[in-house]
C-alpha cells in the first residue's frame, strides 16, 4: 500500500478528524492554519485521492463532498501489517516494535489483545477447525 504524499496526508488527516463528508472549500479552510492553498490545489489533491481509491465522493449541488473509504485506524493497521509481512523474521521485528513502545502503548496493546482474543473465541469454528466426529 503506497503511503500518502505530504499534502495528501494533511488532507486525509482533516477528513479523518470529521464525522461527515467535506467539500473542497471546507478542506481548504481546515488546512489554513498550517497552509494557505489555492482552491484548485485542494480540489486536485482530493480528486487524486478519489481516483486512487482513498476517498468516496457524493454530489452536493454543483460540488462534491469527500469522505475517506477507510478509517485512520484501519489505514494504520494495514501499514503495520504490510511492514510486518515483509520482515525477514517477523517475530523478531515484532519484538523490536514492542520494545520501542511507551508504557501507554503497551497497555493499549494488552487491551487490544484481550479484545481480539475474546472476538476470536466467540466466533464459531469453520469446518476446517471443527474436530471430526468418529
Amino acid at each position: 500500500m503506497p503511503r500518502f504524499g505530504e499534502l495528501e496526508e494533511q488532507v486525509m488527516l482533516r477528513l479523518w478528524a470529521t464525522d461527515r463528508p467535506l467539500q473542497v472549500r471546507e478542506v481548504r479552510e481546515a488546512l489554513k492554519p498550517d497552509r494557505e492553498l489555492a482552491h484548485t490545489t485542494v480540489m486536485t489533491v482530493l480528486d487524486k485521492l478519489y481516483r486512487k481509491g482513498w476517498l468516496r465522493r457524493e454530489s452536493v449541488g454543483r460540488a462534491y463532498a469527500y469522505s475517506p473509504v477507510m478509517s485512520r485506524e484501519a489505514y494504520t493497521a494495514t501499514l503495520m501489517h504490510e511492514a510486518w509481512s515483509v520482515a525477514g523474521r517477523p517475530a523478531t521485528a515484532l519484538v523490536y516494535f514492542i520494545e520501542a513502545m511507551t508504557p501507554d502503548q503497551v497497555d493499549a496493546l494488552r487491551d487490544a489483545l484481550r479484545v481480539a482474543t475474546a472476538v476470536l473465541e466467540a466466533e464459531p469454528a469453520t469446518d476446517q477447525e471443527r474436530p471430526r466426529s468418529a
